[in-house]
């Protein structure tokens, strides 16, 4: 007799698959038809506006194109040669834009009657002397002072179709004639052949643009140049033309074929693009979706009763078999081979159901086997916490969990030190998103990691969607695939927590022989960890160790070198190389012999500086060897020392190199010569003068008179402000070398500036002196005292070391936010090599001219201190005569 539950739909998963079945076919099938009549609309939507796209792009282009050639035949207008006109400069004129616009093969000059007076090219077919004021183009220039576009024609020079651009002139109100350029309509026309040339012959795709009444001047044939759309397709000529709109329309050709016309206008000269495309191409796409579609559903239809027959057959009945088979095997233990239903035919299968049979006719058999082969396997499983590699112990030892407790997923969490967090160290089964995203704060509450480890006790979730202490947590169980977890503790002691989890994808309540034998490879692991981490705790405190030193030694300024007794080198530090300029692979055969080939290429007296070296690494006398090297742009002073390198026994085993750079002490020890040097004949000077006058007034034996005692004053006056001047430079020198100078912004005109710097300058500049500014010159926000000394400094080096008849010249003017200002001078001028070195502290070219002028080399080195407080830039310009001194000032101030 039947069983009653075979008809309850909610028992019967073979009747749940045909009404889901059957459910997903009318739900395909419906989708399809509404997917199909979507995507139609959608692929004609696609159509229209990838054509209107290409005639937009098509009306830029030509736009682009046109207002060039306006913007060409307006510069042409504004030609004094044009205008007078002269036919000499015209031609020169012409025949230039003529050879820069391949677009244009004409170009003419109308007079005021439209007579042709001159055109390029001059060719056999000249057009000079005929009347053309009968074209629609010069009688439009009689009224119009802008230029514009004529209708394309058949030029009667060049025998070919063009478009005229024209630039009426007028003079004082009257007309003078019209200039003029022929667009050649075929270039246009090629440019849109290449375009439709993109598209298959198939498509029937044509692009054309019509100028203002209608005519076809450019195409993608030639061959209709100069057709009249307006009889073809007038309805989209007039809705390009006439309304001035973009859009399409499906329209019937003569042939009475239906074509998508797609059309946009273009401003500027009131010309149209309009790009063709028939239907039959155009929409072909959809059609043949649409025929795809009936025939898929068709097909999916017809294969679907196919397919339940073959499920039906194949694999529901097999699970069937499968499933009364599965339920005798746990109806106890005394279960008895007799009872099973008969799987012979379904084991002989090679699919996963045969396999299946096949898995369940085993497991039995297996029972008794795994419990024997558990001892070994533990057995084995000590033997591999002989192993230091970590990682390779850990999964070893998920991989014996999986296999001994049919698990497939599996994991060890441990506590991340830097991030106090704890992730996965080791996992077999999971998907990398579990993985990565993982991670549990010790203090979470409902973990069941940290449960495990905060008890020291194993932990499961048998049910993590019925469980209420795992709510928080289920979404990333549904993500990962598992439904019960069982997590057990490691017991470790000198390593950070950890704790060792198994996963299963259904609910299962572990058994405790399963939570033994967890506990068993949990012991395991823990001592692997340990084992290796007492392993790596070592070896990370030698490694830091030689890290550090490492770092100790490549940090320092100071280049070091150690070789062993044969001259090879055993180790050097980055600063080495920097001192030679080489990478370590560039020295031959990695010697010190050749590393100190390169440091000494060089050097001043070379012979006698390698003679030293080589007696200090013999060890004869001072050890210490300096040398000067010729860089490129200055000269850097190095000093090298050498020391043995022996064991504890005394024994030698090696020497050792220091390379130092002491290039700032020399130039400290040359900046204190020169300012003993400079301030002691600097002040030498005033003071005698103002001595030798004071002691002359003093004198009880000579009356003088009030005009020589006031000169004498004026003498010791000006010496007196010189002295003031010098010490102003001296204090203003060392505020800008300690970093400390403060400038006081104003608003400032530059002219003002100047007028007090060439007042206060000496030697005046006198009449030779010339200040070129342009009158809407902007003000400055600056410190004037400071900008006044900077121009100053600079006219009075100017007129002192350019000569008594040269010309200087301060200009100035606004640049990119900056206003820059240049003095000049037609002088000797400054040498190439020492346009920098002149803004160095009493630094002073050796000429004629410096040698007969009192200084302290202090003038460029303020300025640029001044400079460079203002945000600026002071600089020598490269001059082939004469120098120039330039500085700039951003004329906003944050």
């Amino acid at each position: 007799m039947t069983d009653k539950r075979f008809f309850s739909v909610r028992q019967d998963f073979s009747a749940q698959l045909l009404m889901l079945y059957t459910l997903f076919v009318a739900i395909v099938l419906v989708g399809a038809v509404a997917l199909g009549n979507l995507l139609n609309r959608r692929l004609e939507a696609d159509v229209r506006a990838a054509d209107l796209a290409l005639a937009r792009a098509i009306a830029q282009e030509t736009n682009a194109a046109l207002t060039s050639s306006l913007e060409a035949v307006r510069q042409l207008g504004a030609y004094t040669a044009v205008i007078e006109p002269n036919t000499t400069e015209m031609e020169q004129i012409f025949s230039t834009v003529l050879r820069g616009r391949t677009d244009i093969n004409l170009i003419y000059r109308l007079d005021s009657d439209g007579t042709m007076l001159f055109h390029v090219p001059v060719g056999p077919e000249s057009t000079v002397g005929r009347d053309f004021s009968f074209r629609d183009y010069f009688q439009a220039a009689l009224t119009s002072r802008a230029p514009l576009v004529s209708k394309g024609r058949i030029s009667p020079t060049t025998n070919q179709p063009v478009a005229t651009t024209v630039m009426p002139l007028w003079q004082d109100g009257r007309f003078l004639g019209l200039v003029g350029t022929n667009i050649k309509l075929q270039s246009l026309s090629y440019t849109l052949s290449s375009i439709a040339d993109e598209y298959q012959p198939e498509e029937g795709l044509q692009i054309f643009i019509v100028d203002a009444a209608g005519q076809i001047i450019a195409h993608s044939n030639p061959d209709n140049l100069l057709q009249d759309a307006n009889q073809t397709i007038p309805e989209a000529v007039t809705a390009v033309l006439a309304h001035k709109e973009a859009g399409s329309q499906i329209l019937s050709d003569a042939d009475g074929r239906d074509s998508l016309y797609s059309y946009v206008p273009i401003f500027s000269v009131g010309w149209g693009a309009i790009v063709s495309h028939p239907n039959a191409a155009a929409f072909a796409t959809p059609r043949v979706l649409q025929r795809g579609i009936l025939i898929a559903g068709a097909v999916f239809l017809a294969g679907g009763v196919l397919y339940w027959l073959f499920l039906s057959q194949r694999v529901i009945r097999p699970l069937a078999r499968l499933t009364a088979f599965s339920q005798s095997i746990g109806q106890g233990e005394n279960w008895q081979p007799a009872g099973q239903p008969d799987l012979t035919p379904i084991t002989r299968r090679p699919d996963q159901i045969g396999h299946l049979a096949r898995s369940l006719m085993r497991m039995q058999r297996s029972i008794t086997a795994r419990l024997n082969e558990l001892s070994t396997l533990l057995a084995t499983s000590a033997a591999v916490v002989s192993s230091l590699d970590s990682p390779t112990v850990l999964d070893r030892i998920l991989e014996q969990v999986e296999r001994l407790m049919d698990i497939q997923m599996s994991a060890i969490f441990a506590l991340d030190e830097d991030e106090n967090q704890f992730r996965v160290q080791a996992s077999r089964g999971l998907s990398q998103w579990y993985i990565d995203h993982t991670i549990i704060d010790p203090q979470e509450p409902g973990s069941v990691t940290m449960r495990a480890i905060r008890s020291g006790k194993p932990i499961q979730i048998s049910d993590t969607e019925t469980n209420p202490a795992f709510i928080s947590q289920r979404p990333r169980a549904r993500i990962a695939g598992f439904q019960s977890v069982l997590a057990v503790p490691l017991h470790l002691h000198h390593t950070l927590p950890a704790a060792l989890l198994v996963f299963r994808p259904d609910a299962h309540e572990f058994t405790n022989r399963e939570i033994n034998l967890l506990a068993n490879f949990a012991n395991h692991a823990a001592m692997a960890i340990e084992n290796a981490a007492l392993f790596a705790s070592s070896d990370i405190q030698l490694q830091e160790q030689t890290q550090r030193l490492e770092a100790l030694i490549q940090s320092m300024q100071d280049g070091l070198v150690l070789e062993d007794l044969s001259g090879r080198i055993l180790y050097a530090n980055r600063r080495v190389y920097e001192f030679v300029g080489a990478l370590p692979e560039e020295i031959s055969e990695n010697t010190v012999e050749s590393l100190m080939a390169r440091l000494l290429a060089d050097t001043q007296d070379k012979n006698i500086v390698c003679e030293a070296v080589d007696k200090a690494v013999a060890g004869y006398g001072r050890r210490r060897v300096e040398f000067a090297i010729h860089r490129q742009d200055a000269v850097q002073y190095v000093r090298l020392r050498v020391f043995d390198v022996v064991d504890a026994n005394g024994a030698l085993m090696g020497r050792g190199r220091i390379l130092q750079d002491v290039t700032q002490r020399h130039e400290i020890d040359r900046m204190k010569s020169s300012l003993i040097a400079t301030v002691s004949h600097e002040l030498r000077t005033p003071l005698a003068a103002i001595k030798g006058y004071a002691t002359t007034l003093l004198a009880d034996d000579v009356k003088w008179d009030s005009q020589s005692e006031h000169e004498f004053l004026a003498i010791i006056s000006s010496e007196t402000d010189h002295l003031s001047t010098l010490v102003d430079d001296l204090l203003d020198m060392s505020r800008i070398e300690a970093g400390n100078l403060q400038v006081s912004r104003t608003l400032c005109d530059l002219r003002a500036l100047i007028q007090q710097a060439v007042l206060h300058a000496h030697p005046q500049p006198g009449e030779r002196m010339q200040v070129i500014l342009p009158p809407d010159l902007p003000p400055i926000k600056a410190d004037a005292k400071r900008i006044e000394a900077v121009l100053r400094n600079l006219i009075e080096n100017a007129a002192k070391y350019s000569g008594d008849d040269v010309q200087i010249s301060v200009r100035a003017e606004a640049s990119d936010g900056h206003l820059v200002v240049k003095v000049e001078d037609d002088g000797p001028g400054i040498p190439t090599e020492q346009s920098e070195q002149i803004f160095g502290s009493f630094y002073r070219i050796e000429n004629g001219l410096t040698r007969n002028t009192a200084g302290a080399g202090l003038g460029l080195a303020i300025s640029r201190g001044f400079i460079h407080a203002h945000g600026g830039k002071i600089w020598v310009e490269t001059r082939p005569k004469g120098a120039c001194v330039a500085f700039s000032l951003p004329l906003e101030v944050n």
